[in-house]
């Protein structure tokens, strides 16, 4: 298979100097020609110097403060030179295998219309199950909610092969994400707004609203640890999410489909919301009721953002769509994998 020379493998970094050591090792075994840069978030630890000190062969670009994950690569990318047509996206805390780079960029280059692609993510702490973050590829359901092939909520599946396909999906994961480099600055990166989390299922979706596509090529694999940047037990993972995940819907949700999907998913947080009141974790509770307040607050802003970059597609249009209610068929029928969910209602 031809080199990847035209390949930026960008690793974003904050204080992750044990991090780099442990996983960047893997990244340089397995580039492919590629070139491995790492972004240095203002790091206060020693990762500049571990850098300078242990990974020479490694380009290293540092910002003058920590501008989270959204505008920490958006700002890193625009610096690449122009002689690389696509980048990855790879969090610090993956271990990539060998022939894990070539599959992507090489669907990359003979399907022009693909803009991004994931490979098979899994877990690292135990490397037959999936992982979180990406998994099989990523479907969002009827209102908006993001899951994977292999993870339903909480609920992962063992690497069977059972996702070992390549295929068109709705959003492919921030933790190991090859871009198209012309498309990545077309639309202008991530939603800086976000800071992090659900950032690339919106990237994703921007991507397939402007006519470009999205896939999963289970023919690469990767380990990730996850969970690096906050855990998901913690009130501010909470606040993101569920602030981003109305942000997220408000601003990619066809017209025709938006207020009865927004009302829905307003209906939902407040259930959420009770829901951890019910569990005592009142700090969860009030992140909930703090992010519908700061979308509200924001409004304008989304606004504008949905009017720059419009929503084209409807429901039965979009690729990796599950078009009932995952809420309803994990809690309510108790469907904890991804073949258990009505077929008919997938794209």
């Amino acid at each position: 298979m031809a080199t990847c020379a035209d390949v930026a493998v960008v690793v974003l970094n904050w204080n992750g100097a044990a991090l780099l050591r442990q996983f960047l090792p893997s990244v340089l075994a397995h580039n492919h020609a590629a070139t491995v840069w790492v972004v240095d978030n203002a790091s206060t630890d020693d990762s500049v110097a571990v850098l300078a000190r242990e990974f020479p062969a490694v380009q290293v670009l540092r910002h003058a403060a920590n501008l989270g994950f959204c505008e920490g690569y958006n700002q890193a990318l625009r610096q690449l030179p122009a002689a690389f047509q696509y980048a990855v996206l790879l969090n610090s805390d993956v271990e990539v295998t060998p022939g894990w780079l070539q599959p992507l960029r090489q669907l990359l280059e003979q399907r022009p219309s693909v803009a991004a692609v994931q490979p098979k993510i899994r877990a690292y702490a135990d490397q037959t199950q999936f992982e979180y973050a990406g998994a099989g590829g990523g479907y969002l359901d009827r209102l908006g909610y993001p899951f994977c092939r292999g993870r339903l909520f909480d609920t992962l599946e063992a690497d069977h092969g059972q996702y070992d396909d390549a295929r068109p999906v709705a959003w492919a994961t921030g933790a190991c994400m090859a871009v198209r480099l012309s498309s990545w600055h077309a639309l202008g990166g991530l939603e800086p707004e976000f800071f992090a989390h659900m950032e690339e299922i919106d990237l994703c979706w921007r991507l397939w609203n402007a006519g470009h596509e999205v896939w999963y090529h289970g023919g690469s694999t990767v380990f990730h640890v996850g969970g690096g940047t906050l855990h998901k037990s913690n009130p501010r993972k909470t606040y993101l999410n569920f602030r981003n995940g109305m942000a997220l819907v408000y601003k990619n949700t066809h017209p025709a489909e938006l207020a009865s999907t927004v009302a829905v998913r307003v209906l939902l947080d407040w259930v959420a919301a009770l829901r951890f009141l019910l569990q005592g974790a009142t700090a969860d509770a009030r992140a909930i009721l703090r992010a519908q307040r700061d979308f509200y607050r924001r409004r304008t802003y989304w606004k504008q953002k949905r009017q720059q970059f419009p929503p084209r597609l409807t429901l039965a249009e979009r690729p990796g769509v599950y078009r009932g209610s995952l809420v309803w068929a994990y809690f309510a029928q108790g469907r904890r994998k991804f073949s258990e969910l009505d077929a008919e209602l997938l794209t």
